[in-house]
Parts: C-alpha cells; structure tokens; sequence
C-alpha cells in the first residue's frame, strides 16, 4: 500500500505546483463584457471594477476591434497595466447590430472554450450598441453587479424566463428548440430596463417579443412566476399576482400532430377596484384571467409557427415521445402542429381592495 501511495503524493504535489497562481491586486478582473459588430469587425469592451476605500465603484472599460472574437482578450491586454482575466466575468451583452446581422456563434464558440469561464453567465441582447450599457453609471456597487442582479432578480422572481450561457447552448444544440435571451434597454445614464426577449435562429436574432408579452412566455416555458397581471370586468378591473405556476404537455395525437399543454396557476389578488370581492367576483376574475391567458399564450404560439421558431420546445417534447422522429419531416409539421391550450387559475386569497 505504502508503494502505492508514494507516487500518487509525488504526482499531487507537482501537479500543485504546476498551478499558476494569481494575487488580486495584481491582476484586473473583467466582470462585464459587451460585443458590438463595427465597421466589418467585431469591437469589445471589457469593464473591470476599480475598488476605490470609502468611495463607490469606479468602472472603467477597455475596447479592442479585431477580425476574430478570439483575439479580442489579447488586444486589450496592451491597454492594461495588469494582466486581465475573465475568471470573474458575470455578464456578457452583444449589440442589437451583431445579434441580427453577423450573428453570436463565434463568440459563444469561443466562451465554452474558456475553462475560467463559468456556465452561469448571464446573456443579454441590447437595443442599439451595447458598449454604452457598460459606460453608465448604475450604483455603488458597479455596473457589472448592477446589470447581473437586474436579471438575475427579474428570472427568479418576475415575467423574465430562466437563462444563461449553460442554457442558452444547450438549447442551440439540442434540435427542437429555439433558445432564447432577454432584451435590454437603456432609459438613461444611470438606469436600464428589460424591454422584452430575442429568439435566435443559427446565431442570429430572428424575432423578439415586447415586455408585456413576458409574462405570457413564462408560463409555457417554466414552472415558477411571480409576475402581475391586469383583467378588466364588465364594470371592475384586478390585478393579480401569481405565486406558483406549473405547465405540462401532453401528445395527444400523431394525425393530425396535436398537443395539449395545460398551465395551472396559484395566485393572490392584489388590487380590485370595487367595494367587496365576494366568491362570485372571485370566480369572474379566475374566468377572465384563465381566458386572457389561453387567447395571449395561443397567439404567441401562432407567432412562434409563423416565423420558424420554437421556443417552447414542441419539437424536442415530442421527439422524446416518438420513436425514430425525423427532424426533416418536423420542419413542415411544425406549421400544421395543432395545440389545445389550457388555463386553470385558482385565487388563493385576495389583497388590496379600493
């Protein structure tokens, strides 16, 4: 046993060795990058955070043009009086030129590739150039925390669905479904929305769907929502807030190719602009949510087929429900698929009254 394990520690301890070693303040760490298409070549620009004592994050940037995305850490390297590193890289934008006309394959090429980089990062498409998202001046905390917890809060607890570059490939690489990124606006110097989602087709950005359309999109593709929704009634409007929602397909037919897909939500009424909210009130605005919910969730998927898409992922569900599915016959039952939608809202309890 002794002979055993002798060479093993021996191995261990050069393998440690072999390690390269980093010391914080002697390296710039990029938490943020945005990719923009200039001038026929791909422009960076890396922002690093300069932690200033007693004073807010100071966020400054570096921009490098090149021919290939993965010359891109080089060039910036000469701009940098340390080295700069991606091993803290949180958010990655890519410019609304790049997205819909050159496309992103490259650059996701190369981010899988880079062991330092972890699957977690967050993606996001902008309108117009996406340099000047890393130029604002967002908080404190600096402009990479800020734009990562912008989307991370509105995926775990609004109308955003649950994405990132884990995810976003593994959509890309699983045929049967469009993968997908959330869509980001600057307002001003110093705040920035979610205007919607992008879908992509080979790379590019083929379609995008506005913010209020969100919340709709959500409940076909996850099973957690917390987003509002507005009904308005013969005489009142509501609001209500969904605390839980949970979908589930279901192939039901192969001629003609039919799908039901059943959404069932739980949620809490928030507003009612009436006296009193009695069960029969509560049953009216369940009927008008569940209706609202079946005509908006019916109309993307028609969108969806119209442009080639599909996001939902009908494709992927059901070749795992057929034996030797065939992907060049999909491409022209896609259009014709049939799908029966769904909702069944049930009011837990109910809130704020006028």
């Amino acid at each position: 046993m002794k002979n055993i394990m002798i060479p093993v520690l021996i191995t261990a301890l050069l393998l440690v060795g072999c390690v390269q070693k980093r010391i914080l303040d002697d390296v710039n760490l990029e938490t943020g990058s945005a990719y923009d298409y200039v001038d026929g070549k791909i422009r960076g620009t890396a922002l690093v955070p300069v932690y200033l004592p007693d004073q807010a994050v100071e966020n400054k940037t570096f921009t490098a043009s090149s021919d290939l995305s993965r010359d891109f850490l080089r060039d910036i390297q000469r701009q940098s009086s340390d080295p700069l590193v991606t091993g803290s890289l949180k958010v990655v934008l890519f410019g609304e030129y790049l997205s819909n006309k050159k496309g992103i394959l490259d650059l996701m090429d190369s981010f899988q590739r880079d062991p330092s980089i972890g699957a977690g990062l967050y993606l996001a498409v902008t309108e117009g150039e996406s340099k000047g998202f890393l130029e604002g001046n967002y908080g404190k905390r600096g402009n990479a925390v800020y734009l990562t917890n912008l989307i991370k809060h509105n995926m775990v607890t609004k109308d955003v669905p649950k994405t990132n570059l884990q995810r976003f490939l593994f959509d890309f690489n699983q045929l049967g479904k469009t993968p997908y990124l959330p869509r980001l606006k600057k307002l001003d110097h110093e705040q920035i929305e979610i205007s919607g989602i992008s879908f992509f087709r080979y790379g590019r950005v083929v379609y995008s769907i506005p913010a209020e359309k969100m919340f709709f999109f959500k409940l076909l593709v996850d099973d957690y929502s917390q987003g509002t929704l507005k009904v308005t009634l013969v005489k009142e409007s509501a609001a209500i807030e969904s605390i839980r929602s949970k979908y589930k397909m279901k192939l039901t037919s192969r001629d003609p190719l039919t799908v039901n897909v059943r959404v069932k939500l739980n949620a809490v009424l928030k507003e009612y602009s009436g006296k009193k909210v009695s069960p029969k009130e509560i049953k009216e605005i369940e009927s008008r949510v569940e209706k609202k919910i079946e005509s908006e969730c019916e109309n993307l998927i028609k969108e969806f087929k119209e442009k080639n898409i599909d996001p939902v992922g009908f494709g992927h569900f059901i070749k795992s429900k057929t034996r030797n599915f065939s992907f060049s016959k999909w491409k022209t039952d896609y259009p014709n698929l049939k799908v029966n939608f769904h909702a069944d809202v049930t009011i837990m309890e109910s809130g704020v009254i006028e």
